[in-house]
């Protein structure tokens, strides 16, 4: 009889023990179906789901535990992890405590490397996130202080952890374009995009008082969301990207913190790591950021062109990037078109030597830059930057000399060449004359006769005087040849009779400057 009252007792689990072990108090949600709708995330199921222990933070500052792993880190430890209703069960003067009790059920962490682990307390979790998404979205009273320190408890709960280790660093430094390999997806996203879609909604919604909430979403929490823009999957950066655009609109009193935060992550990629995979969705928030400087530009922003964006174009993973980085410079450039030499100043500083798609890169984005140059600006770097082009022109990669003839297709270069062309021709007309000599491709053969025939019909007496001077550069050229040769010829005969007999032989040389003579 004894027997069979004690088996109608409930079994304690080992999790009650362990609970009462770090002094804990159980308690338990009551579990009532309710479902759930998003129109972006996806609709559940809500059902009578219970789970076994998860230990629940024991204040608004325990935020750091994981719930899954089944290790409290605070004094409380829930012995069930529950539905709780959904808000159209509930009176209108509950839903606060509802909001803030789904708040608190939504910091537990769950671990996704085991796809078969807590599946149903992944789906509470899921659609409990999805409830809390459609009561921002329709709130319609201010968001009081404790709830906003519950909001920004659950989301830092969720969103800042250590990023997954980066497999393709290397391949970064390399250089390599790695659009091609498929992007490292975070296995945490069925939860992780319903948070952001909540802190987005949250932050879009005109209940959030920016005056109120700076206090919770203040310096701390910015750099933390802007150090998750390093993370590989391309689906949290994008949200990412919304998010920080959305926040720096909001929070005036936070915009030149989030620029100066900025600039320290660019620094520290350009001049330490050169790995960031952020590095393109930053640089177009920063396009819409410049976008709205007023004018005229402060000197702040014109720093910040010099010191960060014109650098920018030194690591060797630009083409994950330079879209974007281009757009940024050009806002510069069409605001006040007096940087544009500095602009290509710095182009020409950073010009890659032996990286020939970087080089079209590079010339791609000086065909938008001059475009957008005036003659005084044009004047003041043009010496330095036809003798790169004319470098350009004779590059061996025909993708490299044709993309630098093609700068002769654009109407408003051609006629700041042509404008400057006594200048201009005498530097490039060398590289013109040895592409249409000898270069080993035909559509650049083809287009270097078309830019020298440009200059023909514009100018012939130019033209003549520079083929003159070529010609006469040449003959010299080969007079110093022959003379090379003919030293070595002698050198090498020399060293044969030096080689057959065994005295030293004595070279005389030609009689220096100052008239004395002496030997080899």
């Amino acid at each position: 009889m004894l027997k069979q009252i004690l088996s109608k007792l409930p079994r304690k689990s080992f999790k009650t023990a362990d609970s009462r072990e770090h002094g804990g108090n159980q308690a338990t949600y009551s579990s009532v179906s309710g479902g759930s709708k998003s129109r972006d995330l996806g609709t559940g199921k809500s059902g009578n789901l219970s789970a076994s222990s998860f230990p629940l933070p024991n204040s608004t500052a325990d935020v750091g535990w994981k719930g899954a792993n089944l290790k409290p880190n605070g004094n409380h430890v829930f012995s069930a992890y529950e539905a709780l209703p959904a808000f159209k069960d509930v009176p209108a003067s509950e839903k606060q405590n509802l909001f803030i009790k789904m708040l608190n059920l939504c910091c537990v962490v769950f671990d996704f490397s085991d796809p078969t682990k807590n599946l149903k307390e992944k789906e509470i979790k899921r659609q409990t996130l999805l409830e809390l998404v459609e009561y921002v979205t329709s709130a319609n009273g201010k968001f009081s202080d404790a709830v906003l320190q519950e909001i920004v408890k659950m989301i830092s709960a969720n969103l800042f952890r250590s990023l997954n280790p980066q497999p393709r660093e290397n391949k970064v430094v390399e250089g390599l374009d790695l659009e091609e390999e498929e992007p490292s997806m975070d296995p945490a996203w069925p939860h992780l995009q319903i948070v952001y879609e909540f802190l987005l909604r949250f932050v879009a919604s005109p209940e959030t008082d920016a005056k109120l909430a700076k206090r919770y979403v203040d310096q701390s929490f910015i750099i933390k969301l802007l150090d998750l823009f390093d993370s590989e999957d391309p689906r949290e950066r994008e949200y990412l990207k919304t998010i920080l655009h959305r926040i720096y609109g909001k929070f005036m009193v936070h915009r030149p913190f989030i620029r100066k935060t900025i600039n320290n992550i660019f620094f520290r990629f350009i001049f330490e790591t050169e790995k960031h995979n952020g590095i393109a969705e930053i640089l177009e928030i920063l396009g819409s950021i410049i976008n709205g400087f007023a004018l005229p530009l402060k000197e702040e922003h014109k720093v910040f062109l010099v010191r960060v964006l014109i650098p920018l174009h030194k690591p060797k993973c630009l083409a994950m990037y330079h879209q974007h980085l281009s757009y940024c410079i050009m806002q510069f450039v069409e605001k006040d078109c007096k940087l544009a030499d500095t602009v290509i100043g710095g182009l020409l500083k950073y010009w890659p030597i032996t990286n020939s798609s970087k080089e079209v890169m590079f010339l791609n984005e000086l065909d938008e830059v001059l475009e957008a140059t005036q003659p005084p600006e044009f004047q003041r770097c043009m010496v330095p930057l036809f003798h790169q082009i004319a470098s350009c022109l004779n590059s061996l990669h025909f993708q490299v000399a044709e993309r630098a003839l093609f700068l002769w297709n654009n109407d408003h270069i051609e006629n700041l060449i042509i404008q400057n062309r006594k200048v201009i021709l005498p530097i490039i007309f060398p590289a013109l004359e040895k592409n249409a000599r000898n270069h080993w491709n035909q559509a650049v053969h083809g287009l270097t006769l078309n830019v020298r025939k440009i200059f023909y019909d514009l100018d012939p007496e130019l033209f003549k005087e520079c083929l003159l001077k070529f010609q006469e550069d040449e003959s010299k050229e080969d007079e110093i040849e022959v003379r090379r040769e003919t030293k070595w010829k002698r050198l090498e005969e020399l060293a044969e009779k030096k080689a057959s007999g065994s005295e030293a032989v004595l070279v005389p040389h030609k009689a220096s400057a100052n008239g004395s003579s002496g030997y080899i």
